[in-house]
Parts: C-alpha cells; sequence; structure tokens
C-alpha cells in the first residue's frame, strides 16, 4: 500500500509534493504500489480522463498502465502532445546503505532523498505541475495534453508502453508529439535534449569441443582458445572497439563481451563447451539485420582460422536504433531550455535503451527530463531546485508547444 498523503491534500501545481507523493508508492517493477492510483487521482480534478489498464502476457507479470487525457483532439481542434513515462522503479537494495530511507522522500540539504526520485517521478509530478499551471494560467489548452504512463519500463518491458500504444490504436486515438522524460542530463539541467538512441543487440555464442583430462589434451578438444578467436574478432580490437566511425548524430557503434563461461570448475578437466555473450550497442548506419548479417561474417572468418569448430549463435534484441530529425519539437524544446536555464541544450543519442523505441512509431518523440547521475544508485536524490526548474522548462514548452500547432 502506498503511503503518500492523501492525493486530496496534494497541490497539482506543487513538484515537491507530487514527487514526495509518488516517491513514497513502492512501486518497484512491476507492483503498481499505489503511484498510478495516487496519479488518477491529482489528474482527474485538472479535468483529465483516466484509463487504466492491466497487460498480461505468458512467462511476464501483470502490468498496469495509465492513460489520462485533457480535452478532445481532432482535425480542427489541435493536436495531442503526449508526455511518456514511468512509475515502476528498480529495487532499493540494501537499504541499510541509505542515507535516507528509499521511500521515505524526505528533504535535506536542498535534495528530495528517495527511490524513484530522478528515474522518474519527478519529471512525471513537474509535467503533471507544469499542466496545472498552464490550466490555471490560460484554460483548457487548443488541443489535448495526455499522459502515457507504465508500470513496466523498469522490467521486461513487454505489458507496458507497447501494448499500451496498441490499446491507443485499436481506440483510434492518435499521438502527435511526445516528450519522454527520462532523466536526459548528464550534470546539470539544460545540457541535453535526447532525439534519439542507440539499438541494443545481444548474441549469445557457444562453441563445442570435447570434454578430457588437462594431462592428455590430444584425446580432448579444447574450445577455450577458439572461442577467444572469435572473441578478438567481434571485439574489432584492432579498430579501438569500434564498429564504424559514428554517424552524425550517433557515436559509433560497439561490441562488448559481457560473459564467458565454461560449464566446469575442475582445473583439470578441458571443457566441452565454451561460451561468450556480447551486448552490441549501435547506430544509424546499421539495422538489427545487417549487424546479424556481420557477426555471422566474423564467426565464419574466425572458424576458418581455428579448424572450422562446431558453434552455435542466437540473438536477442531489446530495440532498434531511432532517430528523431530535429524539427518543430525539439526547437520548441531547446527554446524552452534555453528561456529558463540560460543554457543551450546539445543534442543527444547516448545512454541505455528507453521507452522512445516503441513510441517512435508512432509519433515523432524526444526525452528532456532530470539529472541522471543518481539514477538506480544507492541515495538517488534530486535537487529540490530542479524539480521547479523543470517544471518551468515544461510550462514553457507546453505554452510554445500550443502556440505554433
Amino acid at each position: 500500500m502506498s503511503t503518500s498523503p492523501a492525493s486530496s491534500s496534494l497541490d497539482p501545481t506543487d513538484p515537491v509534493q507530487l514527487t514526495q507523493a509518488l516517491v513514497r508508492c513502492p512501486s518497484v517493477t512491476p507492483d503498481e504500489g499505489g503511484a498510478l492510483t495516487l496519479l488518477q487521482a491529482v489528474l482527474e480534478p485538472l479535468g483529465f480522463t483516466c484509463h487504466r489498464t492491466t497487460f498480461a502476457e505468458d512467462g511476464t507479470p501483470d502490468v498496469e498502465n495509465l492513460y489520462a487525457r485533457l480535452g478532445t483532439p481532432g482535425a480542427d481542434q489541435g493536436p495531442n502532445l503526449c508526455f511518456a513515462g514511468h512509475t515502476d522503479v528498480v529495487p532499493a537494495g540494501d537499504e541499510a546503505a541509505w542515507t535516507a530511507p528509499p521511500f521515505g522522500a524526505e528533504i535535506r540539504d536542498g535534495m528530495l532523498w528517495g527511490r524513484g526520485a530522478v528515474d522518474m517521478k519527478g519529471a512525471i509530478a513537474c509535467f503533471i505541475a507544469a499542466t496545472a499551471r498552464h490550466i490555471a494560467m490560460t484554460g483548457t489548452p487548443p488541443g489535448a495534453i495526455s499522459l502515457l504512463i507504465t508500470g513496466d519500463e523498469e522490467g521486461p518491458a513487454v505489458n507496458g508502453t507497447r501494448k499500451l500504444l496498441d490499446w491507443l490504436a485499436e481506440r483510434q486515438e492518435r499521438i502527435d508529439d511526445c516528450i519522454l522524460g527520462e532523466p536526459s542530463n548528464p550534470s546539470a539541467l539544460g545540457d541535453a535534449i535526447k532525439i534519439g538512441r542507440r539499438g541494443s543487440l545481444n548474441a549469445e555464442l557457444v562453441i563445442t569441443g570435447k570434454q578430457g583430462h588437462s594431462a592428455y589434451p590430444h584425446l580432448a578438444d579444447n574450445p577455450v582458445p577458439k572461442l577467444a578467436r572469435f572473441i578478438e574478432r567481434l571485439s574489432q580490437i584492432d579498430r579501438g572497439g569500434k564498429l564504424d566511425e559514428g554517424t552524425r548524430h550517433f557515436e559509433p557503434s560497439s561490441v562488448e563481451v559481457t560473459i564467458i563461461s565454461v560449464p566446469n570448475t575442475a582445473t583439470n578437466v578441458i571443457p566441452g563447451e565454451a561460451r561468450a555473450k556480447f551486448n552490441m550497442r549501435y547506430n544509424d548506419f546499421w539495422t538489427r539485420a545487417k549487424l546479424e548479417d556481420w557477426v555471422r561474417l566474423q564467426c565464419q572468418a574466425a572458424a576458418r582460422q581455428c579448424g572450422q569448430p562446431k558453434y552455435a549463435l542466437q540473438f536477442q534484441s531489446t530495440g532498434d536504433v531511432f532517430l528523431t530529425e530535429p524539427g518543430a519539437l525539439y526547437e520548441t524544446m531547446r527554446k524552452a531550455v534555453e528561456a529558463v536555464t540560460g543554457r543551450t541544450p546539445q543534442m543527444s543519442t547516448g545512454g541505455g535503451t528507453s521507452d522512445g523505441r516503441f513510441i517512435k512509431d508512432v509519433a515523432p518523440v524526444i526525452e528532456f527530463g532530470l539529472v541522471n547521475k543518481t539514477i538506480h544508485s544507492v541515495d538517488e536524490r534530486v535537487a529540490i531546485a530542479d524539480l521547479e526548474q523543470l517544471t518551468r522548462i515544461y510550462e514553457t514548452f507546453i505554452a510554445g508547444y500550443f502556440a505554433t500547432n
């Protein structure tokens, strides 16, 4: 159960109050923890129509999600500006190692402490506060403002944003532009606006040999040295680990070995198989299919160098590369950031994957949120000043967006 204060006592224009209330909801993936219930109770008095959905799939936990909309978009009524985010958080880990209780939302030294304060309950609170201030100042916008909030971003990402977007399509509800509130700034608000993300592809390579006693190597076939050949070729050591030189908006693609293993622990046994797992982060020079073909070619070449061992290769993707070309959406956010912070943000495509990989299929999407220094760490925390400043950025953005659309 949530230990947050009653939603009726919350000021919807105050991002600090809203962040505290959300952090006090222990919504560790896939538990809702009271967070979506709290958002619904805050949004409905502002005029939002809220829809709660639960999606399930074999082998994955059921996940609750929220879609809330203010206004009715249409061809002659203005666009639907969507804010996307997630209320689920990663586990707190060793709570005794925290300076403040991870779900206490304490305020000390100008900081609000707690799991999810940055990633990304704080940004959700800021967008709601910005919307509430906009409504108070100018009334309902000429179009729609919506929030698409999932409880599955930190988990398998199967029963969250992707299925919620399918649900919207079935209802013939369109999103015109989207802001994703992931923490996008490395050091200070105004550092960066993310306009895309690299793709992420995992590969597992298994080389089969013949097990035997290490004192009689002629009776065995050691797969480990052969695996080393494959790893060396795939890692592109002679190219500094880079698969390419980068593209206009993306850094170079890379292959990183993440796991090497054999099925025995005895020092006098030659293993019967050796395996390695790789993670590849790739830019828009590649597609998943093109990169898989490249990996296969490298493995074929390595196999020729070491006697054609028997090997197997499997792939699994967590998201393809995407890019939102800088345009009106980006410019509106850039101007808002500059107006509030005085800083000129850089265009960024770095970092891991996000739910933007699903949203980009239905609408242009950019990411701008809080400073990401403490995400997923012990003592995750956000500066109170940043919550107010991000709210003003979102408020300026909302006004600029509807003025130009």
